[in-house]
């Protein structure tokens, strides 16, 4: 039940009550506030929220956990992205989150699909790309012989962490087609979804402001429920910006929930 009686049960929260309260508390206290958290810990959630609070109810009968990229490129000190995200995946504890969670999907029989990122030598004939596509295609990130042979995959950036394996390839795990720029509308991931009966997504996975935030943003527009784990991804940290912490912004305005894996794997047990 929502227990939010400020925003959508208050007759006084009009329209314009919303849109001259937030200039006002960007104005007097939102700059402020933004600042002292950024001098703690720019992640935490907010002291006083603005918006409505989650009223996700996790249904064991209906949901699934999506985990993106669960790969070596991504997650591991041998990955060609470690460089950039490091950091971010130690911070958060998200190889051992993303485990977690794995093993506790299956602990609670619901279904368990990942949406890996492949690139076959065709995808790099491609005339035009975004700047973490060109840098993808240049340092040879989730690189695949072939669409139709496995030669060098084992071990290679593209494969999975050798201890997600065992969730993976235990037979049940539904391994999609591979997305090829940051969502899935370019995969099977919806259709395989809605075929289990499945409409609530437990979300985590890299990178969070790029393949797992496209995954959330597309899973929503489908119709689907979807609380993202916010210390099961992890995203890049450069020059031009933190990329976890762009994503858990968007997370809080856009996802139905964000729970920590703790969270998640209470309600899975």
């Amino acid at each position: 039940m929502c227990n939010c009686p400020d925003h959508d049960h208050d007759p006084k929260f009009t329209r314009r009550a919303a849109l001259t309260g937030t200039a006002a508390l960007a104005a007097a206290t939102g700059l402020a506030t933004t600042g002292a958290r950024a001098q703690d810990n720019p992640y935490a959630p907010p002291a006083e929220p603005f918006l409505p609070p989650s009223d996700m109810v996790l249904d064991l009968s209906r949901a699934a956990l999506v985990v993106t990229d669960p790969q070596i490129d991504f997650l591991s000190p041998d990955g060609v992205a470690w460089g950039a995200v490091g950091a971010s995946v130690t911070a958060n504890n998200t190889v051992a989150n993303i485990e977690r969670l794995f093993k506790a999907a299956k602990g609670a029989d619901i279904p368990v699909a990942i949406s890996p990122h492949y690139y076959y030598p065709s995808d790099h004939t491609w005339k035009f790309g975004g700047a973490l596509e060109k840098l993808m295609h240049a340092i040879g990130m989730f690189d695949r012989t072939s669409p139709v042979s496995m030669e060098g995959f084992e071990g290679s950036g593209a494969d999975y962490m050798p201890q997600y394996k065992p969730y993976i390839l235990d037979g049940k795990t539904i391994i999609c087609s591979p997305h090829k720029v940051y969502g899935p509308e370019t995969n099977d991931l919806a259709l395989q979804l809605r075929k289990a009966g499945v409409d609530q997504v437990i979300l985590a996975g890299m990178s969070a402001n790029l393949c797992t935030e496209a995954h959330m943003r597309e899973l929503l527009e489908q119709g689907f429920e979807v609380a993202v784990v916010s210390d099961g991804t992890a995203a890049a940290m450069l020059p031009e910006g933190d990329g976890y912490l762009a994503a858990l912004i968007n997370f809080r305005y856009m996802a139905n929930a964000l729970w920590t894996t703790d969270e998640v794997v209470a309600m899975l047990g």
